[in-house]
């Protein structure tokens, strides 16, 4: 299987809100930065339990068909909009994992 042909995963962990309306206004922008990329959420702020590591908010997990295609969604213009807001309203980790 080529690189490209794989799926790739976005792993969003919410450690901490900060400022609501800052974060609410990151919802509204990151909801349209999914616009002409093929992306497919996963899992989205449902339950869940921490087994390992220090507690967390919540998660979202975003498929992508290609790593590529989740670096250039993280990338684009308007994610990078989206995301001045995100960082204003909450503590995060975001990574973009390989599947197999």
């Amino acid at each position: 299987m080529t690189d490209a042909a794989r799926a790739a995963y976005v792993i969003l962990v919410r450690d901490r809100m900060v400022d609501a309306d800052e974060f609410a206004t990151y919802g509204q922008k990151a909801r349209g930065a999914r616009e002409g990329h093929a992306v497919t959420p996963l899992a989205f702020y449902g339950k869940h339990e921490v087994l390992e590591g220090p507690d967390v908010e919540g998660a979202v997990i975003l498929k992508f068909p290609s790593f590529a295609e989740a670096q250039a969604w993280y990338r684009s213009p308007a994610y990078q909009e989206a995301l001045k807001h995100r960082l204003a309203g909450a503590e995060y980790r975001v990574l973009i994992v390989e599947g197999v």
